[in-house]
C-alpha cells in the first residue's frame, strides 16, 4: 500500500536509536541542530545519483543507498575527514514502501559501519535520483586538498583500478565478446557497493601534500590535482594496479583503459613529498594498501611512461580525460 511522504519518513528514516552525542536535533523539525568541536574544521560534501547515469534503473534499492552514501563518504576521505552526518534528498516515481525499505536497509547499514547518522533530508515524487550531503571533521589546518602537490613528490593510488569500469561494462552488456566469458561478479559489486577510503585518508594528514578521490578515472581526476597545484605528471602503466584477473584472463590493454578513463573506482589518488616517505616506510599498514605509480613534475601536462614488447619505454602525453557529464558538443 502506498505511503504519504511523512508515512515514509516516520516509517523508514526516523530511527528509534540515534548514534551521535552531537546531534542535539535531528531528523522531525524544520532543520537539525549540530555541535562542531572547537578544535576542528567542518569538511562538506554533497552528490547526486541519478538513474540511468549514475547506476543502471534495475539496480537494487539496497545498492543504490550504499553507493550513494559511499561516494561522498569517499569525498570525505579524499579530505581527511573523519564523517559525522549526512543529509538525503530522495525523489522517487511513487511510494513504495517495499522499495524505500530495501533502501534504508543498505543507506543504514553502511552509515553505521562508519558511525554516520542522518539528521535530515527531504522526499518528493518525480524520476529516480538520491542525493546526499555529507558532514566530516578534520582537526584544524590539517585538510586534505588539490592544491598542495609539488614538482618530485611521488604520486600513490589505494586498490586496484578499472574494476568500477569492467562492471558498469557488464551489467550493461556492453562487453565485447573475448570478454563476457569471464566472471565479472566481484567488478559488478565494486560498482554497486564501493568501499570509502576513510581509514587511508584519516592517516594521510601530514603526510599528503594533496590527494583526490577515483570517481571519473585516475587521468580525469588526477588532472585536476595538476591544474590546482599547477605541475605535470608522469605516470608509469606497469606499476598502476589493475585487476589481476582482467590482466591473466582478459586484456590488459583493456584493463589500463578502464583504469584511465572508466570512473567508478572511488579509491584515493595523493601525492607524497620525498622527504615523508619514511612515514610510508614497509612496516606501516598503509604500505601494503598504496601503489606509488609516478612523480609530479614541473612540466605541465599529464603524461604516461609506457613499454614496448622489446622492453625499450616511451613516455607519451595523456591527452584524453575521464567521464564527464557534458561535453562541448552538447
Amino acid at each position: 500500500m502506498s505511503q504519504s511522504e511523512f508515512d515514509l519518513i516516520q516509517t523508514h528514516f526516523m530511527r528509534a536509536v540515534e548514534n551521535r552525542d552531537d546531534v542535539v536535533l535531528g531528523i522531525g523539525d524544520d532543520g537539525a541542530v549540530l555541535k562542531c568541536p572547537e578544535v576542528q574544521e567542518l569538511i562538506v560534501s554533497i552528490d547526486t545519483l541519478v538513474a540511468g547515469v549514475h547506476f543502471p534503473e534495475p539496480t537494487a534499492p539496497q545498492d543504490i543507498a550504499h553507493k550513494a552514501l559511499a561516494v561522498n563518504l569517499s569525498d570525505l576521505a579524499a579530505m581527511g575527514a573523519t564523517p559525522a552526518w549526512v543529509t538525503l534528498s530522495l525523489t522517487l516515481p511513487d511510494a513504495d514502501e517495499a522499495w524505500v525499505s530495501a533502501f534504508c536497509t543498505g543507506f543504514f547499514a553502511l552509515a553505521d559501519q562508519h558511525q554516520v547518522q542522518l539528521v535530515g533530508g527531504d522526499t518528493t515524487r518525480g524520476p529516480l535520483s538520491v542525493t546526499v550531503q555529507a558532514h566530516g571533521f578534520v582537526p584544524r589546518g590539517q585538510a586534505l586538498r588539490r592544491d598542495g602537490a609539488h614538482a618530485g613528490d611521488l604520486i600513490f593510488v589505494t586498490g586496484e583500478l578499472g574494476l568500477g569500469g569492467w562492471g558498469l561494462a557488464a551489467v550493461t552488456q556492453r562487453l565485447p565478446p573475448e570478454h563476457q566469458r569471464l566472471d565479472h561478479t566481484r567488478a559488478i559489486a565494486h560498482l554497486n557497493r564501493p568501499e570509502p577510503r576513510l581509514a587511508v585518508g584519516e592517516q594521510l594528514r601530514g603526510i599528503a601534500s594533496a590527494c583526490i578521490d577515483l570517481s571519473d578515472g585516475l587521468a580525469g581526476d588526477l588532472r585536476h590535482i595538476l591544474e590546482r597545484s599547477q605541475v605535470g605528471a608522469v605516470i608509469d602503466a606497469e606499476k598502476i594496479p589493475l585487476p589481476s584477473m582482467y590482466c591473466l584472463q582478459g586484456d590488459r590493454q583493456q584493463a589500463l583503459e578502464y583504469a584511465l578513463f572508466a570512473g567508478d573506482d572511488y579509491e584515493l589518488c595523493f601525492t607524497v613529498p620525498e622527504e615523508k616517505l619514511g612515514q610510508l616506510s614497509p612496516d606501516h599498514w598503509l604500505f601494503s594498501t598504496c601503489w606509488s605509480i609516478g612523480r609530479m613534475t614541473d612540466e605541465p601536462g599529464l603524461r604516461i611512461k609506457t613499454y614496448a614488447p622489446q622492453g625499450r619505454s616511451e613516455i607519451h602525453t595523456l591527452a584524453r580525460s575521464g567521464y564527464t557529464h557534458f561535453n562541448s558538443a552538447g
